[in-house]
Formats: structure tokens, C-alpha cells, sequence
């Protein structure tokens, strides 16, 4: 369900650029955004900072492309957010912990020096989305970039992920209970 509530907007451009072209899907992502916004401030009671940077990003971006005239505003967008995704892991390189094992330690054990390279994978990989997302919008047709926009880029994250998820795999360190020797004097000492 999450998934869905997070590439709604997405969605939504999607099915309106397919039925009325590039300036209603841009139209309908942005009241898309907005919505998602909404919904989260008055049901959920929290908007996870990821939608209100890409509804900014919406907002701004697509009035660009309606006011001008000019599908190269929104289609500019999702290397933007790829790219605003690389510089947050990288920064958070320098400031104590990768942001990969922050949002993962609590499910998975590894070595400080996995989860930073893990960290830069992703820096590696938002950067080359964003780059290939400007590649396919200059150089094909706008309804290959559409379908590049969901299909593509969606493909190649969730490639990515399950990738990332077989390197952590092979590095995850067993969790198991201590021994029961290693409690057995903690025990005997509060029998004296």
C-alpha cells in the first residue's frame, strides 16, 4: 500500500500523459502531489519530507513546464530528485553514519565498512539514474521518456535493490543468543 502512496503522482502522470499528452499528465502530477500532501497532513498526521521535496519539485517544475510552454522542465525533475538522493547519502557519509545503515541496522548486521560501501552504491546509482533519465529525455521520443519515467527507472531500482539486498546478505552477521556459560556467573553470583 505504501508503494502505491508513494508513486502515486508517478502513476497518475503516467495514465494522463497516455490519455491527454504531457501537459495534462504535468497538470495531474501536480494536483497529484498536492493531494498526496494533503492526505498525509490531515489522515496520516505526518508527510515524510521525501513527498514534500518532490511535490516542491513537482509544483515548481511542472508550472515551469505549463507557464512556458516546455516539457524540458518536468522532464528534468526525476534527475533532480535522483540527484538530491545522491548528495543527501553522500553527505551523510560526514556526519557519523551512512545514511543506508541508519534506515537499515535496526533489521540487519554488518560491517561498518559494508554499509559505507553500500552508502556510495547508491550515490553511484542515484547519480547515473538521473543521468540516464536526461539521456532518454534529449534523445527519444517524449512518449519513450514517459515510459522510461515509470517503467525504466522503476526497473532499475528495483534491480539495484535486489542486488544491494544479495551483497548485505553475503556480509550479515549471524544473530544468535549468548551462551548460556556467558550468563552462568552473573547467575551464581546472585545466589552468594
Amino acid at each position: 500500500m505504501k508503494f502505491l502512496y508513494d508513486f502515486f503522482p508517478i502513476l497518475l502522470f503516467f495514465v494522463a500523459y497516455k490519455l491527454g499528452g504531457i501537459y495534462v499528465a504535468t497538470a495531474v502530477a501536480m494536483g497529484a502531489a498536492v493531494l498526496q500532501i494533503a492526505w498525509g497532513w490531515f489522515v496520516k498526521k505526518k508527510v515524510e519530507t521525501m513527498h514534500w521535496v518532490s511535490a516542491g519539485l513537482i509544483l515548481v517544475f511542472g508550472g515551469l513546464t505549463l507557464a512556458l510552454h516546455d516539457p524540458m522542465f518536468i522532464k528534468w525533475k526525476p534527475s533532480i530528485v535522483n540527484w538530491l538522493f545522491a548528495l543527501v547519502f553522500a553527505g551523510s557519509v560526514f556526519m557519523g553514519k551512512p545514511l543506508v545503515q541508519r534506515l537499515m541496522e535496526h533489521v540487519l548486521t554488518v560491517p561498518s565498512a559494508i554499509w559505507l560501501r553500500v552508502n556510495w552504491a547508491w550515490v553511484v546509482f542515484f547519480i547515473a539514474s538521473g543521468a540516464a533519465n536526461l539521456y532518454v529525455a534529449y534523445h527519444y521520443p517524449e512518449d519513450i521518456w514517459v515510459d522510461f519515467k515509470l517503467f525504466g527507472l522503476m526497473g532499475m531500482t528495483f534491480v539495484f535493490m535486489i542486488g544491494q539486498g544479495v551483497y548485505l546478505a553475503r556480509h550479515a552477521e549471524e544473530h544468535s543468543p549468548k551462551p548460556a556459560a556467558e550468563s552462568a556467573p552473573a547467575d551464581a553470583d546472585s545466589n552468594r
